[in-house]
């Protein structure tokens, strides 16, 4: 019986959850890379992110976006699964929008992160 869990979540995007990642000053391993879990258990991941309890978590995708894979017994991260997540979400849109905006010819004119947690984005284009 597994002890893996499977995550929904809206990452569609490998590249943009690598630099999401990246950005929040995660380490990973592109995969396709073996999760470990439970008694030596193991599930391939697209990616795959080291805990110092030698059990992993990866993202696997799924045929529609990217789920969080992991033995939640085992779960060693500073956040909640929750928080994780809604960290990595929050990371994962700002690079998208940054992104989708540099294609579209605007650039960074402001980007600040509130107490809350939020960021405030200003972008801005010059047209001839």
């Amino acid at each position: 019986m597994s002890h893996f869990s499977n995550i929904k979540t809206q990452l569609r995007d490998l590249d943009t959850l690598k630099t999401a990642l990246s950005n929040l000053g995660m380490e990973w391993q592109e995969g396709p890379s073996a999760v470990r879990g439970y008694r030596g258990q193991t599930v391939s991941a697209a990616l795959v992110i080291s805990q110092e309890n030698d059990y992993d978590l990866g993202f696997c995708w799924n045929g529609r976006e990217y789920e969080l894979v992991t033995d939640l017994q085992y779960w060693q991260q500073p956040l909640s699964v929750e928080g994780f997540l809604q960290k990595i979400t929050q990371g994962y849109a700002l690079e998208t929008v940054l992104r989708e905006s540099a294609q579209q010819g605007f650039q960074v004119a402001e980007q600040e992160t509130q107490a809350d947690g939020a960021v405030r984005l200003v972008v801005q284009r010059w047209s001839a």
